[in-house]
């Protein structure tokens, strides 16, 4: 039973992606240990709960990567705790003394986030290798990330100057980062871009959206493979790397990713998972300069819904 008298831990959080939306009090009551909702309740009513530095009502809707606190908490904050390595399988692509290439399965969250303290990617890697950028982070060696549901190529960094020099390469644009995604609908143009600001939802603050204001400049290239069914399968290249970049300019221009519980639309027939899958990888090595580049096919269960949406 939840120990309603208990002090609670003074650490801020950080929401993780599958809280977002949560109102504050849940997610509370849900990452804090014994903590009750009702307790949350009194706490954020006391004015002793901020999200992002400011006060916040119960009622908030959660936003992945919010940071929530709880001012005036008794007892020392907690230490933080490193993840530990799991002996989890993974799909290398490539390796070697600098970085790692591989291919992530769909549903596996990245790094360790309330609610995820294990069964990560990073938990995987710190199995697989001694040797990781920022290693005494809860996210070692991570370049960039993909959501839970998308599958595909990632890149991992085993040193501080590799880690360093990729984040660099990705600023100037220099990594080529293409998606397959099937959509709803045909694209007309069949080939283009997609250009529009990318911010927080101001009515759903749980999600992004094209925004008039205040948003950050997204640019989405796509080409057109296959017409199959009334939907369009896409090869996208991200020009930006805004969060939900592709989800959300293929929801704006009205044609949504298949599958997609946040943008889409449940128009069936449904796949299993969200339709996007990160086919194509191109980089300079940051350290030899030789151009790499790494592709990955459709997996199984994606390449199995075309074939049932194309009659096959």
């Amino acid at each position: 039973m939840a120990d309603d008298t208990a002090p609670v831990p003074n650490e801020p959080c950080l929401v993780a992606e599958e809280h977002a939306g949560l109102r504050l009090d849940r997610y509370l009551a849900a990452v804090v240990p014994g903590l009750t909702r009702s307790r949350a309740q009194r706490l954020i009513e006391a004015g002793g709960v901020s999200v992002n530095g400011k006060p916040a009502k119960a009622s908030y809707a959660t936003v992945a990567g919010d940071r929530v606190a709880v001012a005036g908490a008794t007892g020392p904050a907690p230490a933080e705790v490193p993840p530990a390595p799991e002996a989890i399988p993974l799909r290398i692509v490539y390796e070697d003394a600098y970085l790692i290439v591989l291919d992530k399965a769909a549903g596996m969250v990245v790094h360790p986030a309330p609610g995820h303290a294990g069964g990560t990617l990073v938990n995987a890697l710190l199995a697989h290798t001694a040797h990781l950028g920022n290693a005494t982070s809860t996210r070692p060696g991570i370049v960039h990330r993909l959501d839970k549901d998308t599958s595909g190529l990632m890149l991992v960094a085993k040193d501080d100057a590799t880690l360093a020099a990729l984040g660099a390469e990705m600023r100037r644009h220099a990594v080529t980062k293409q998606y397959l995604a099937l959509v709803e609908g045909r694209l007309e143009p069949p080939n283009g871009a997609i250009e529009a600001p990318i911010g927080r939802d101001p009515r759903f603050r749980q999600r992004m959206a094209v925004v008039a204001q205040g948003g950050r400049v997204a640019r989405t290239l796509y080409a057109t493979e296959r017409v199959i069914g009334g939907r369009s399968l896409l090869r996208l290249t991200l020009v930006t790397g805004r969060t939900h970049q592709i989800r959300v300019h293929c929801a704006a221009v009205g044609h949504p990713v298949v599958g997609d519980p946040l943008y889409g639309r449940a128009q069936p027939p449904q796949p299993p998972r969200i339709f996007l899958h990160a086919a194509h990888l191109a980089l300079a090595h940051p350290t030899t300069g030789v151009p790499l580049t790494f592709t990955s096919p459709l997996p199984a269960d994606l390449a199995g819904f075309l074939a049932q949406i194309a009659g096959g």
